[in-house]
């Protein structure tokens, strides 16, 4: 028996076939990680898109009787509700795909509008590596101008 468990000590035969399975196993997390990440990347980037959209909508959201003129110069004044309005309009024709798409937060200054949109991302395979999805959410801003 002594004999037998020496001999199977020293045998390395069949050992490459572990660090085979090992490193295959490595290299399918890597790729699960980079599709993920190249997914939330995108998905991101699709989600700016629209925020860029809702913000300009939400400033040029304003009537012609909210312009006023200075003596030198127009300029629009921009509601809180005609903004809120325009970005959710817009928000709600533009998702797209995007899955739970909600406008967090549209704001004005005298001549900006600033708009928050989140969005719920799924990776496009759950893993025990990976979360089953995360909220992402962005700002955009965009300035109403008034050409006279």
């Amino acid at each position: 028996m002594n004999r037998l468990l020496r001999r199977l000590v020293k045998d390395d035969d069949g050992s490459t076939l572990v660090l085979t399975i090992g490193f295959a196993a490595i290299a399918l997390a890597l790729i699960l990680a980079v599709t993920a990440a190249t997914s939330l990347l995108i998905e991101r980037r699709r989600l700016f898109t629209v925020a860029d959209g809702a913000a300009l909508a939400a400033a040029e959201a304003f009537a012609l009787e909210q312009v006023r003129f200075d003596g030198t110069a127009a300029s629009p004044t921009l509601t809180a509700t005609a903004i809120d309005r325009a970005a959710a309009e817009w928000t709600r024709r533009a998702a797209g795909a995007l899955a739970d798409v909600r406008v967090d937060g549209a704001s004005a200054d005298a001549r900006s509008a600033t708009v928050t949109i989140s969005s719920a991302w799924h990776a496009p395979v759950v893993s025990i590596l990976l979360p089953e999805g995360i909220r992402l959410d962005v700002t955009s801003t965009a300035r109403a101008v008034f050409v006279d």
